[in-house]
This record gives structure tokens, sequence and C-alpha cells, in this order.
């Protein structure tokens, strides 16, 4: 099982997209705790979105098709439409 994860910073009024064979949680505690990377810019990283896949390979093929729209209005419209 993998997943495809949008965070969203309030500080940094960003989101972050990736994808993970981990738990969530477990992820969202490695992306909040002192580490280096992209996501060490914020403390405040909220989990807003998931889809599930049943392999990594399809979880990072999502991930980039997201990345590749390059609009945070677009991600944001996603996140809003599966509350």
């Amino acid at each position: 099982m993998a997943w495809l994860y949008i965070l969203h910073s309030p500080t940094l009024d960003r989101y972050y997209v990736g994808h993970t064979t981990e738990s969530l949680d477990e992820r969202l505690r490695k992306h909040l705790s002192m580490h280096q990377g992209w996501t060490a810019r914020a403390k405040d990283w909220v989990l807003v979105y998931a889809e599930e896949y049943p392999d990594k390979a399809s979880a990072y093929k999502r991930e980039r098709a997201i990345k590749a729209w390059k609009s945070k209005a677009r991600i944001a419209e996603l996140v809003r439409a599966a509350r």
C-alpha cells in the first residue's frame, strides 16, 4: 500500500505534494521533526489530502501528475473538493 499526500503550511501558505509507503502519521511526524529539506522551512504542516494506491509506482505517478499542474489554485481546488 502507498499514499499520495498533500500537506499545507498556513504560515508559508504553501502546499507540499509527496508520496510514501509509510503510514501518513509517521510521514507527517518526519516532516515536522528536525530534518533538512523543503518542508524544514515550516513546522506547522497539516495533512489536508491523501489518496491510497496499491503500490509506490502508482502513487509516484499521481504525485508527478499533480506537480506538473504547477498551480497552487488547482491543488487547493482538489483539496476543497475532497472535504
